[in-house]
């Protein structure tokens, strides 16, 4: 079995089937990871969704934040933003299945035998892999659990912007959705900003990459991530950045873990216009 860790897709299903042409997946040997965004923005949100559920066991994704932000659309809690690409889902008629598999989908996942970890956005660098993964947990609970509902209305907001084991209720539970889902830059501090998403070599020079303030624990693990579509190559070894712009006309990337890692990549005809970065 060959294990592919796949960058963001965000409804761009067309270009993820050339991609596993291009791999030769297998659905019956092979696995594929996925750093989340499946969905919104590009044309086939719904077709994508229904792919990796069929999956079943041969497929890990963990939740981002487009995934999140349509689960909130879809119960009535937000509106749909200018580019938002929801309608096929909402008009669906399994919608309420795909719902409740989305659900169900971890926000990190961790593979011992690999040495991988396997997150959206990254893993905040004050946590231990043990730690972060409890965290998650606490996050996963609440999504699967009758407190859904009210995680929805109170997930959004940049505050608190770093951790206090002292923490409680919703801006505890906000705080760890951000790490895993939205996080790119933090101060010295380990303070999250939310706010600059361009790309490094770029940002005032009072923030840093996440990647960049890892413990040695980390290092220890093969990270995967995706949601930074500016960052390019990682340069830290055990740290595999795979969200590389499909959306916006650049590639759509695979990662192959066994043995020594390598990139495979699909040059796409990008969805919409590369974004302007301040």
């Amino acid at each position: 079995m060959t294990v592919y860790a796949i960058g963001d897709i965000q409804g761009c299903f067309s270009e993820l089937k050339q991609l596993l042409e291009k791999i030769q997946f297998s659905s019956d040997k092979d696995q594929l990871w996925f750093t989340g965004d499946l969905v919104n923005r590009g044309p086939e949100s719904l077709a994508t969704l229904r792919y990796v559920k069929s999956l079943n066991e041969n497929a890990i994704t963990v939740l981002g934040n487009h995934d999140l932000h349509m689960l909130a659309v879809l119960f009535g809690y937000q509106k749909q933003r200018r580019k938002d690409t929801f309608d096929e889902i909402i008009q669906a008629p399994d919608k309420d299945d795909l719902i409740q598999w989305l659900i169900q989908q971890p926000l990190m996942y961790v593979d011992e035998s690999l040495n991988a970890v396997l997150v959206h956005a990254g893993i905040f660098p004050g946590w231990t892999i043990q730690q972060a993964k409890e965290l998650a947990g606490e996050v996963e609970t609440t999504l699967q659990g009758k407190h859904l509902p009210t995680f929805l209305q109170n997930m959004y907001g940049n505050q608190p912007d770093n951790w206090n084991d002292k923490l409680q209720d919703w801006e505890r539970l906000r705080f760890i959705t951000n790490c895993f889902t939205r996080m790119r830059y933090c101060h010295s501090d380990l303070a999250l900003d939310l706010k600059y998403n361009g790309e490094p070599g770029l940002q005032p020079e009072h923030l840093q990459p996440w990647l960049n303030f890892l413990n040695q624990e980390h290092k220890k693990y093969r990270i995967l991530f995706g949601h930074w579509s500016t960052l390019g190559q990682s340069k830290v070894s055990n740290v595999f950045a795979l969200d590389s712009g499909c959306l916006w006309g650049g590639k759509l990337t695979a990662l192959a873990l066994e043995n020594s890692p390598h990139y495979i990549h699909l040059n796409c005809k990008g969805e919409l216009k590369p974004p302007k970065f301040i």
